[in-house]
């Protein structure tokens, strides 16, 4: 009989004598907005990320990593589930109650979806069943706000998608004083290289203190570095001001999201050391990814074209790095496509269950397992059937581009990546946009009317696939009329 790579693996760390902790923990360390370029590990030459530089060297760093949506719930949803945003219907954020999109426009976005619904199947259900203790602390937003913005809700927040252990906590974000005043934004008095005092991440360290014999899955998921882009530390801010000549456009702006930046980096190594300090580092499995690209009004994705909103590779291409001592080797970067929703059939092998429910995402314990591995080749689907900015879309910019410092116009599209192709289908006009990826990352050369068969083949099973797991559509808006 022959076992693939994985179960060999598997079966091998079942079976050493006197392992304290047969199956690994696995800690997820989820960020928001933080875009493909921001670290240092992955070229970035701005923002100071040390600790999240270390974790890449002593794991494995993916340069082809994905985001499941170009937006936060959508794409938290599908990490969850293992389940494209197409196939779960949860494609846009959820909103406090039911609507729809008034965006003036020549079609009608589906309505807004209000919850994740409790009888889609979790990470955290999927591996209480293997026997882990679950974890959950940070930003949410898979349910209709609840008693205030972002506030989980009893019947759909994360203790009923089952996370055991959960403490809602905004931390040292901008979010925890944003509506207080201009008081409570002033700077703090804090020495140089001091940070605040994080409740989020404190709840965290205190768990990874207090986890007792049995396997863990923690997910940390930061409010950072979403805006408001804000910081409170002085002498960061400084740091960054002093990097960027004084007629460099947006300079407040700019350095202000990069103490956002450092400050995230600050708090993964916090979690980090108190994995160390609890001795479980060697046994754990740590993954570090983020949702989306960043906020184009700051937050630059180039070389990628596109932001946060939409589905160019700014807006879905993200940071994604596995560290596993022994096990994943240390220093090694993978080309591979991957994206966030291949975590859950991941873990589930790594506790022995299966995920019945998970259909898009892939175990890729494999390539991390082995960096000569090659899988075969996969396909990859996107759907953003809506319309953005909801407010001032009228006014937006028409063309998206690269590091513009600008919200564009996103009007409703999916898009599907089959090896290094990737096309756009765009809804309004039906219109296909065709790039190769490995000679234009910029996606600024469209080569559908140069290829057209491929367009078509691609276009075709966009279609297929979209119409198989029953995705929802805009339709023709009857009030529509050109001003």
């Amino acid at each position: 009989m022959q076992y693939n790579h994985s179960l060999l693996i598997f079966l091998a760390i079942q079976t050493i004598p006197n392992l304290a902790y047969p199956k690994p923990n696995i800690l997820l360390v989820y960020a928001d907005d933080l875009g493909w370029g921001h670290l240092g590990c992955y070229g970035g030459d701005f923002y100071r990320t040390p600790n999240l530089d270390k974790l890449a060297a002593e794991g494995m760093r993916f340069t082809q990593a994905y985001a499941p949506a170009p937006i936060c719930s959508a794409s938290r949803a599908s990490l969850l589930t293992g389940n494209s945003t197409a196939r779960n219907g949860l494609e846009f954020v959820v909103k406090d109650k039911p609507g729809s999109q008034s965006v003036h426009a020549p079609l009608l976005a589906p309505p807004y979806k209000i919850d994740l619904e409790p009888e889609k199947t979790t990470i955290p259900e999927v591996l209480a069943s293997g026997g882990y203790q679950t974890a959950f602390y940070g930003k949410w937003h898979l349910n209709a706000h609840y008693k205030g913005y972002l506030g989980w809700s009893p019947t759909h927040g994360p203790k009923a998608q089952g996370f055991v252990t959960a403490t809602e906590e905004f931390g040292s974000h901008p979010y925890s004083y944003w509506g207080k005043g201009p008081e409570a934004r002033s700077f703090l008095p804090l020495p140089d290289g001091a940070f605040p005092e994080d409740g989020m991440i404190s709840n965290a360290v205190h768990f990874l203190k207090n986890c007792g014999g049995q396997p863990f899955f923690l997910m940390v998921s930061h409010f950072f570095v979403h805006d408001p882009n804000h910081t409170r530390i002085q002498w960061l801010y400084r740091e960054y001001l002093e990097k960027l000549p004084e007629c460099t456009p947006r300079r407040e702006e700019l350095a202000r999201f990069g103490a956002m930046v450092t400050t995230l980096d600050h708090h993964v190594g916090q979690v980090l050391e108190a994995l160390a300090k609890s001795g479980r580092a060697e046994n754990t499995l740590v993954v570090f990814t983020s949702d989306n690209g960043g906020h184009p009004n700051y937050a630059g994705n180039a070389p990628l074209r596109g932001s946060k909103w939409n589905l160019y590779e700014g807006g879905i291409r993200v940071p994604f790095i596995v560290r596993w001592p022994g096990k994943v080797p240390a220093g090694t970067v993978s080309e591979i496509p991957v994206w966030s929703p291949d975590l859950m059939p991941t873990f589930a092998a790594l506790a022995g269950v299966d995920t019945p429910t998970a259909k898009d995402g892939t175990n890729i314990l494999p390539i991390l397992l082995d960096p000569n591995h090659c899988p075969p080749e996969r396909k990859m689907f996107w759907h953003f059937p809506y319309y953005h900015p909801e407010r001032g879309f009228t006014g937006a910019p028409e063309k998206i581009g690269v590091n513009d410092g600008l919200t564009s116009k996103t009007r409703p599209h999916s898009a599907i990546r089959s090896g290094d192709w990737k096309l756009i289908h765009f809804y309004e006009d039906g219109r296909e946009e065709l790039y190769n990826l490995s000679e234009d990352l910029s996606e600024t050369q469209d080569l559908a009317k140069r290829h057209p068969e491929l367009a078509r083949r691609l276009d075709g099973e966009l279609k297929r696939y979209l119409e198989d797991v029953h995705a929802r559509f805009p339709v023709p808006n009857p009030d529509y009329s050109k001003r």
